[in-house]
């Protein structure tokens, strides 16, 4: 439809439009009405001149784009076969595009991957949270995310009685040309500055919801009052088994058992059977697809299901019938997987166990031991079986990465608290299970092709793996491997090197870093962190609605009806995964912020004590440090002895003539303040 004028693309005129489609130039407004909704949906692009091209034409991609604080931005390809990694737009460039915005954008000619916008296609940002001001003749929202490169003017007829100094939610109502967004204020959210609202406006701002459609909460209620009966499922209750969780646990789905056939171990993972009351295409299906995954913070859960079912009817409580999907795992005495049995069962939970009691049980407490006589020793073989299954993963090459996660619980007195890092044996015999379990079901789908989601890890990228291998050769690690071809055993032959060095755990850190994420897609490609061939998540469906996805399709599998799966899931399972990922990453990032803000709130009261810690972190402007119990700290490039630093990005490292930081040192650190406007600690460091 374009054409190419001294190799250059000339746009179509409305009137070439015309004579190409054969339509008389008296007739071009219905013309113009399909340029119009074609150019709405971002088929094609209109010039200024009145001009059309496809966006192939102009070799337009469609992206996301990622707001920054100083104005520019980047763009996040959709297609990330085209181009691995993301595009910098100078401001100039983002005409009038903003943070989260979908958008067309054209990469700039002689540069590596710099771009400007042709196209806005769909508003990213519907809702903004920030604090309130106003003036004699209107009102304005600051935005608590600085990457929205723009305050929201508010008329006062629509402030609902919002004072200054408050955080507000606005709905955007308008995004004029070369003039401030519009909006309406739809929620005063508390004071700015208080605790409670700062977290508040945090779940806010990831448009998160505590509570569920009144619709949603009825159908819950009704679907969870329903009698339990054997019907044609598995009678598992007198099976022995127990559910091993965290003490703040209240959604309970999963439970094992384990018995011994000759030199044999059965296996058993038994999860909550969610599809027998959330069916597809109700208002609680679509309720959980919305949400997409339960969100955790300190204080309280965002399920993905309502109370009746998370708490209640789904969940393994301890002597109570219940509906599962079982997997059943015969390994032999190395724990090589010699087959698998799934199916839908009923089973009854013998008792509700904790990581805790059952480390302490392993680790030999006469006293938890006796309480728990009748299951001691089948959790002594879990643990034999744990330690072989360990063994033979290591040996495939899975990279076991000791990356430091923060527990942050509320205890009953109303305190933060914030122990230091720790991962028993009980957490890693579950891992083990779950794992196992994960990768049989996968492997069952797989083999009847049926249409699914599965959890996908892909290789690092060649650039991300160089730079990682350039970091490791300056430790004088020397690590084996094609950048372009990497396989798990070459990562874990990194980790087993280092294990005993004093830069092992930034090693693990600076692995992650370099590793894709995680995701959900309808193709098996694959995870290379746990390498593994075929790999889902069928282990949590309370709370991750992918887990769901799977279960449905298994009980058409089970019944024989591979065509019913084909049928109902094929058609939705690309945009389930693309979905459920994006909503997987917004809740990480809420958990995170949050996270954030409660760190802040625990460091307040010990600013000037003195502690030990690692640079994690190392940037032209400033250096980070972590704390055993994960709480990291800015240390800015002024707090910092005098001398002459250069950054060497590649090497992680702040170089000086006299002094020299990289990432991975012990520092002793002071806490210097709490930073509430960027939920950041202040360190300085003692020399």
């Amino acid at each position: 439809m374009g054409g190419i004028k001294g190799g250059k693309l000339t746009f179509k005129s409305t009137k070439a439009m015309c004579d190409a489609l054969g339509v008389k130039y008296s007739d071009r407004d219905k013309v113009k009405k399909i340029l119009a909704e074609l150019e709405e949906g971002g088929e094609i692009i209109k010039d200024g001149q009145g001009g059309y091209a496809t966006p192939g034409q102009l070799g337009a991609f469609r992206g996301t784009v990622q707001g920054n604080e100083r104005g520019f931005a980047f763009i996040i390809p959709d297609d990330k076969t085209a181009h691995d990694g993301d595009y910098f737009v100078p401001r100039r460039a983002l005409n009038g595009a903003m943070n989260k915005d979908i958008v067309l954008a054209v990469h700039k000619r002689g540069t590596e991957d710099e771009a400007y916008v042709v196209k806005i296609i769909e508003r990213g940002q519907k809702r903004i949270v920030g604090t309130f001001e106003r003036d004699k003749r209107a009102g304005y929202v600051l935005p608590d995310d600085r990457r929205f490169d723009s305050d929201v003017y508010v008329p006062l007829s629509l402030c609902m009685n919002a004072k200054p100094g408050d955080k507000v939610v606005a709905e955007i109502t308008s995004y004029p040309k070369n003039a401030m967004v519009g909006g309406k204020i739809v929620e005063i959210l508390g004071e700015s500055g208080d605790f409670y609202t700062e977290e508040l406006s945090i779940i806010r701002s990831y448009g998160l919801i505590e509570e569920f459609p009144t619709e949603v909460e009825k159908q819950a209620e009704e679907v969870a009052r329903q009698p339990i009966t054997l019907g044609r499922r598995r009678d598992l209750r007198q099976l022995l088994t127990v559910t091993i969780d965290g003490e703040d646990t209240r959604d309970i789905d999963d439970a094992v058992s384990l018995e011994i056939d000759g030199e044999n171990y059965v296996l058993g993972v038994h999860i909550a059977d969610v599809s027998h009351y959330v069916k597809l295409n109700t208002p609680l299906d679509r309720e959980a697809y919305a949400r997409g995954t339960s969100v955790y913070f300190p204080d309280m859960v965002l399920p993905m299901l309502p109370k009746a079912l998370s708490n209640g009817a789904c969940s393994l409580n301890e002597g109570e019938d219940r509906y599962a999907m079982s997997c059943f795992m015969v390994f032999d005495g190395s724990g090589k997987k010699l087959g698998c049995d799934i199916c839908q069962s009923l089973i009854k939970s013998d008792h509700r166990m904790t990581y805790t009691e059952v480390t302490a049980i392993l680790e030999g407490d006469g006293q938890l031991e006796g309480k728990y006589a009748d299951v001691a020793p089948m959790l002594r073989e879990m643990e034999k079986l744990c330690l072989k299954l360990e063994k033979r993963r290591k040996a495939a090459g899975s990279i076991d990465l000791d990356v430091k996660e923060a527990h942050i619980y509320v205890n009953e007195k109303g305190e933060i608290v914030i122990p230091d890092y720790e991962r028993s044996v009980s957490h890693r015999m579950i891992e083990q299970f779950m794992v196992s379990a994960n990768e049989s079901v996968a492997e069952f789908a797989f083999k009847r092709k049926a249409p699914f989601l599965y959890r996908v890890h892909e290789q690092p990228s060649p650039e991300k793996a160089s730079t990682f291998f350039t970091f490791l050769r300056d430790l004088s690690v020397n690590p084996a491997g094609n950048v372009h071809d990497l396989q798990p055993k070459d990562f874990q032959k990194i980790l087993n090197e280092v294990d005993d060095k004093p830069y092992a755990s930034v090693v693990n850190r600076v692995m992650l870093r370099s590793m894709q994420k995680a995701r959900y897609c309808e193709e098996n490609l694959g995870h290379f962190g746990l390498a593994s061939g075929c790999y889902c998540h069928f282990t949590s469906p309370i709370r991750r609605y992918p887990d769901l996805f799977v279960h449905r399709v298994l009980k058409k599998l089970l019944a024989g009806d591979d065509a019913g799966a084909r049928k109902a899931y094929a058609p939705i399972a690309r945009e389930a995964g693309i979905d459920t990922s994006e909503r997987e990453r917004r809740a990480d990032m809420a958990e995170r912020d949050v996270d954030d803000l409660y760190k802040v709130v625990y460091m307040q009261d010990k600013i000037g004590e003195e502690f030990d810690a690692v640079i994690s972190g190392v940037t032209n402007f400033a250096l980070f440090a972590e704390l055993p119990n994960t709480i990291e700290g800015i240390m800015r490039l002024e707090t910092l002895p005098q001398d002459s630093y250069a950054f060497i990005e590649e090497k992680f490292m702040l170089k000086g003539i006299k002094y020299t930081f990289k990432i991975g040192d012990p520092i002793r650190i002071k806490v210097a303040g709490c930073d509430y406007g960027n939920m950041r600690v202040e360190f300085v460091p003692i020399i």
